[in-house]
C-alpha cells in the first residue's frame, strides 16, 4: 500500500517549485515553457494580480486591446 505525502512534505514541494520557477524568472533564463508554467501555477493556486500605477502589470495591460461585446460578435 502506497503511503500518502505528509502536509509538510507537500509544503515542501509547493516552495520549491515556485522558489525555482522565480529563479529563473529573475535569472533572464526562463524558457516560454517555464513562463507557461509559473502562469499555470498562480492560476491553480488562486493567484490573480490587480494592475495598480506602474506596475508590470500595468504595461502588459495597455498592450491588450480592449474589446467589447460587439467586437466578438462580429468577429474582428
Amino acid at each position: 500500500m502506497t503511503k500518502r505525502a505528509s502536509e509538510d512534505q507537500f509544503d515542501m514541494l509547493h516552495s520549491l517549485v515556485t522558489v525555482e520557477l522565480i529563479q529563473r524568472i529573475k535569472s533572464g533564463e526562463a524558457s516560454t515553457a517555464d513562463l507557461r508554467a509559473a502562469i499555470e501555477w498562480l492560476s491553480k493556486n488562486d493567484i490573480t494580480g490587480i494592475p495598480i500605477s506602474g506596475s508590470p502589470l500595468e504595461s502588459l495591460m495597455g498592450l491588450i486591446p480592449e474589446l467589447t461585446f460587439e467586437d466578438v460578435q462580429g468577429g474582428l
